[in-house]
Formats: structure tokens, sequence, C-alpha cells
């Protein structure tokens, strides 16, 4: 496996686990080798996955709005700012020190309607950050499905890789949203794409123990045979 730099670690570190759970891998291979092996693998919990909408407040923006202002008036979903700062001619696409536009903190934080306004002002829906992870990545991260659906309407690539090679899928199935990996198999994203250790999307799912996305997964046709970098396929990981 690839040694990384310091940023890519702190990045796999927030989405990968390292352990998958007998039950787990007992009912994988079961859905994926048509044997019934439910008597030898019961479950012993599940996981929900629950998306609770952000809801901010505006307040009246007074006087002249700066880039910070800008910024966490995006995190934050206070479209007054947002208009009042791209009406006064600021740049849409500026970024911070790790190079996340308001475009990105929107969709972390699940604001459509300032997703919707910052891409018609001008906004780059494919703009990379430090980690070359886009809006769709950080719609994925942060669990709505309708930011997603919203920007995949406006042009979104649901395949696009960062820099370790991770789709939305990667990044929707690590972070355990199941209704958005369900939205993403719906449009046809690449289900077998496999990121910079040539993990799949199931090869995840299975070391993260997502029972419901390892369902999906192979309802949808993924494939379990596929190997990664060491050589390993889904069902093989322990």
């Amino acid at each position: 496996m690839d040694h990384k730099t310091g940023i890519e670690k702190k990045a796999q570190a927030e989405e990968r686990g390292r352990s998958i759970s007998p039950d787990l891998h007992c009912e994988i291979l079961d859905l994926s080798g048509g044997e019934n092996l439910t008597e030898l693998c019961k479950r012993e919990k599940k996981i929900k996955e629950t998306y609770s909408p952000r809801v901010s407040v505006e307040s009246p923006a007074i006087g002249p709005t700066d880039t910070a202002d800008f910024m966490n008036a995006a995190s934050q979903g206070k479209l007054n700012v947002i208009d009042k700062y791209l009406a006064d001619g600021g740049n849409p696409n500026v970024h911070d020190e790790l190079k996340r536009t308001a475009l990105h903190r929107a969709s972390l934080e699940g604001h459509t309607a300032v997703i919707q306004t910052l891409i018609e002002k001008g906004a780059d829906i494919n703009f990379k950050d430090q980690l070359g992870s886009r809006a769709i990545h950080w719609a994925c991260r942060g669990g709505s499905p309708d930011v997603v659906k919203a920007l995949q309407s406006l042009g979104a690539d649901l395949n696009a890789r960062d820099k370790l090679y991770s789709t939305p899928l990667h990044v929707a199935t690590r972070t355990g949203h199941t209704a958005i990996v369900e939205y993403l198999l719906s449009c046809g994203a690449k289900i077998n794409s496999r990121d910079r250790e040539g993990d799949t999307a199931l090869h995840d799912a299975v070391r993260l123990n997502r029972y419901k996305i390892v369902k999906l997964l192979i309802a949808a046709g993924a494939d379990t045979n596929v190997k990664n970098h060491e050589g390993v396929t889904a069902v093989q990981q322990e």
C-alpha cells in the first residue's frame, strides 16, 4: 500500500475504519455466493444513518461584505450576505488556505439555495480543493441527498475523483450516507471504481460494517471478486 502524505493520511483517517465484523463477513458471503449461511451469521447490530437538516436564521446584511463574511455565510446558509457580496462584485470562487470555496462549504452544510445562487453567479462546480475534492464530494460527506441532487442537476460529475482517486460513491459509503449511495447508484454512478489503494466502494462498505450499503451495492451489481492492490477482495477482508 502506498505511503501517503500527511494531508492524505488525515483525509483517509476521517473516512475509513480498519475492521470487519464476523457477522458482516458471513452476510456478504451469503449474498454474493448464493449459499445459505444465514444460520451461521446472526446479526447483532444494525447501523442507522440519519440526516438532520441545518437551519440558520438570517440577519440583515449591513455595510460592506468582506471575504471572511462571505465564506462564513456560505457555511451558515445566510443567503442575503451571499447576495450582497456577489452584487458588490465579489469573486464567487474565492477560497481559503485549503482551497475550499464557498460552494464547498455550502455543499457540506446542506444549503441548497446558496449552492444554486453561487453557481448562477459564476461559481465553478468543478473547482478542486487541496485534496482534489469537488463540491459533489463535500455534499456526499455532508449527507444531504437534496444537495447531491441539486449539484447533479447543475452538472456535477458523479464519477469525479479526488487525489486519492475516491469517487462520490466512495465518500458516501465511508461516511455511511445510505440514501446518497442509493441515489448515486440510481443515476448510474460507476459502482466498481477503485481508489488509489485499489478499493471499491464495496471494500469500504464491508470494512466499515455498513450493512445496508453492502446490500445496496451487491443488489446493484457490485463485483465481489475485484481485488485491491493487496490482492484482497471485499469478502476476504478480516
